[in-house]
């Protein structure tokens, strides 16, 4: 009976333990890093999808399926994130690499420059300067500062 009791007791501690950290984990802000996987997400198809955008693709209609970061690393001032974007383009699936260099102003993010490829890159902040880029879709437009 006494082990019985232990093991009973060992579950009703982890519940308890369970029911007093779910709130702090269930509420928190997002991470760092899921904001930038979801800025980068947002405006990697909004750059691909506006008018007038590049055609990528040769005037072929194309689906983006799937948006997928590679990476995140600070180079000076500048913020390189890395990626790609599988589309599906006429009953085939095509991946284009992705890079873009973010700054910060005032505690607000923008896209400095960017970088679209159809075969994969090593990429360097001197190689990315080579392509600015004109402000056209906001790189943390969908995020709600409340500060």
């Amino acid at each position: 009976m006494i082990p019985m009791m232990k093991t009973v007791r060992t579950y009703f501690v982890a519940y308890v333990v369970l029911i007093l950290l779910f709130p702090g984990v269930s509420f928190s802000e997002p991470s760092d890093y899921e904001r930038t996987r979801m800025s980068f997400t947002n405006f990697v198809r909004c750059e691909l999808t506006r008018t007038n955008a590049n055609n990528y693709f040769n005037g072929k209609s194309f689906e983006i399926t799937m948006i997928n970061l590679y990476g995140v690393r600070q180079e000076g001032d500048i913020q390189v994130v890395t990626g790609a974007v599988d589309c599906f383009v006429e009953k085939k699936h095509e991946l284009l690499y992705v890079a873009a260099g973010v700054t910060s102003l005032i505690g607000h993010e923008k896209v400095s420059y960017f970088v679209v490829r159809k075969h994969d890159f090593s990429i360097l902040a001197t190689e990315l300067m080579k392509y600015p880029y004109k402000e056209r879709c906001a790189w943390s437009q969908y995020w709600i500062d409340i500060d």
